[in-house]
């Protein structure tokens, strides 16, 4: 028997979610995620960058997020998370500013902005509660009055469901049972409970005995197991030389060249300018002059 491919792996989940000929998979995934934060279904959903062949698993300029919209034109953006690159919460907030703010044509009134969704699917333990399913809106502390519907933010966090306890009715746990790997002989109490699971099931399979997209999903992989290492790596060295003086001035050539040159493949990888600043000893403004290059 083929071994299934790991759905959270980001390159696999977008090949379920997002494509074309899967819309009602995704429909019912957002619609379930909604519904636990007491929002109305969604009846139909437009995909802004769905699966095509050109999304290479080695190639930087492929975003294998899902962002869609729906008819009242809500952008919503779904990111699957298998390692912790840490500042999720800085980084979300960074993403969605761009994706709100880039509403906006020239000329246009700030009424015309539409509310932006994020959800961010963690295969790690983030926010310090048991809840598997966080909700953040923007509202006053005292009497949870609403500033603005327009920031929803979404952390499914994998870890904190249980292995052993099979869901016995409909919801998004049983979505996130499969994701999280559930055991295929449980497949079919989920699929009970989810019919659509049925759809992103059978894609699975057929991806799990594609040997193309067996062997994208093995460099994908592979690129998120080096990315997590090297992310690890530079945030703790990065911790190690925060009280140190930066040795920009002091590198040697060789050195300098070394650090240049790791500085540029963390920034490839997302990693914050500031991580990237203790763990090189390269200055922020060098750092940044070689982001604007890349």
């Amino acid at each position: 028997m083929t071994e299934l491919l790991n759905p959270r792996n980001d390159f696999v989940f977008k090949r379920i979610f997002g494509s074309e000929d899967n819309k009602d998979v995704l429909l019912a995934f957002l619609n379930r995620t909604f519904a636990e934060s007491g929002e109305p279904p969604l009846t139909e959903i437009v995909l802004l960058n769905p699966y095509t062949d050109k999304d290479a698993p080695l190639d930087k300029q492929s975003i294998f997020d899902i962002w869609a919209k729906t008819i009242e034109g809500q952008l919503i953006n779904i990111e699957m998370q298998l390692f912790n690159k840490y500042d999720i919460e800085k980084r979300t907030l960074y993403y969605w500013s761009k994706r709100y703010s880039s509403q906006l044509q020239e000329g246009q009134t700030y009424k015309q902005l539409k509310k932006c969704v994020t959800i961010n699917i963690l295969n790690y333990s983030f926010i310090t509660n048991d809840r598997y399913h966080n909700v953040f809106h923007l509202r006053e502390d005292h009497t949870g009055i609403e500033l603005s519907d327009d920031i929803e933010i979404h952390f499914l966090e994998l870890t904190k469901l249980d292995n052993h306890a099979l869901p016995m009715e409909g919801g998004l746990i049983n979505w996130l049972m499969f994701l999280k790997g559930a055991d295929k002989s449980n497949w079919e109490v989920l699929q009970m409970n989810e019919p659509t699971l049925k759809k992103a099931m059978d894609t699975l399979e057929f991806l799990s005995q594609d040997q193309e997209a067996r062997r994208l999903y093995e460099e994908r992989q592979k690129y998120l197991h080096d990315e997590a290492s090297m992310i690890e790596w530079a945030t703790e060295r990065g911790m190690k030389k925060g009280l140190e003086r930066g040795l920009s001035e002091g590198l040697a050539k060789g050195e300098r060249n070394k650090a240049i040159e790791m500085a540029r493949s963390l920034l490839a990888m997302g990693v914050e300018i500031e991580v990237i600043v203790k763990a090189s000893g390269l200055s922020e403004s060098e750092v940044r002059s070689l982001k604007s290059v890349e």
